[in-house]
């Protein structure tokens, strides 16, 4: 198993559905959890299993990734759930995030900045837009699974990545380079996952970068990722290969 780590030294600093859930006090370190397009909450219970037994408490929110754009997802589902769960002004949150959920971490700082963000591990996130998206997204089947958000995650004219710009929290980004999905791979540059490309995932700002052998659907699951993930929210880099 090779692991290419880059290290950047950049010098920065299960939601419930009933939304009269009453917040309970954290006492131990808060690490919510997003899923990504086109998935639900069930394709990160392995992470918190794994985050649980470390001593985390985690929040494995569901919401729906394929109704609506970025925007009113942040505002809509993922802003009120955060206050529902853990109240205004609570102690800085940390994020594990996989795909989409990455960029709406990125929406959610810039339109809510009373929410406190800590540390966030991005799994392949598709920073800089992804390329499958650039070649498909304008056709009526794609937008038809994917909703508005989906249509929001290519680099062609993306006003919305642009400006979100870099990160004011710890980020660190781990991407696969194996794809199970060839013909995808096949509108992408240089190596990828099978929906984005290493290159596209990385976020200028970000703390640390590291690459695995992993696809794009199963890097959540990958155990490196698990403990590379656990290591970032610790320490605010990844582990480098002995």
């Amino acid at each position: 198993m090779h692991i290419y780590n880059t290290r950047l030294h950049n010098p920065v600093s299960q939601w419930s559905s009933n939304m009269n859930h009453q917040y309970r006090p954290i006492t131990r370190q808060p690490v919510v959890l997003l899923h990504g397009l086109a998935r639900t909450s069930r394709s990160l219970n392995r992470m918190q299993r794994y985050l649980d037994a470390q001593g985390f408490e985690t929040f494995n929110l569901n919401y729906p990734s394929t109704r609506l754009s970025l925007e009113s997802l942040v505002t809509q589902h993922l802003y009120p759930a955060l206050l529902a769960r853990f109240g205004a002004n609570s102690s800085p949150l940390h994020f594990v995030t996989h795909s989409m959920g990455g960029i709406l971490v990125r929406v959610l700082s810039a339109l809510k900045p009373d929410i406190s963000i800590g540390r966030v591990v991005m799994l392949s996130p598709p920073n800089q837009g992804s390329e499958v998206v650039d070649k498909l997204g304008g056709l009526m089947l794609f937008k038809l699974l994917n909703g508005p958000a989906g249509g929001q995650l290519g680099a062609l004219d993306n006003k919305l990545l642009q400006n979100l710009g870099s990160p004011d929290f710890e980020c660190g980004v781990i991407t696969g380079d194996r794809s199970v999905n060839p013909l995808l791979s096949l509108m992408i540059n240089g190596p990828n996952d099978g929906k984005v490309s290493v290159e596209r995932a990385k976020l200028t700002g970000m703390r640390d970068f590291l690459t695995l052998p992993a696809s794009h659907p199963f890097i959540m699951r990958n155990q490196t990722a698990l403990e590379q993930t656990l290591h970032f929210l610790r320490e605010g880099r990844f582990q480098a290969k002995r």
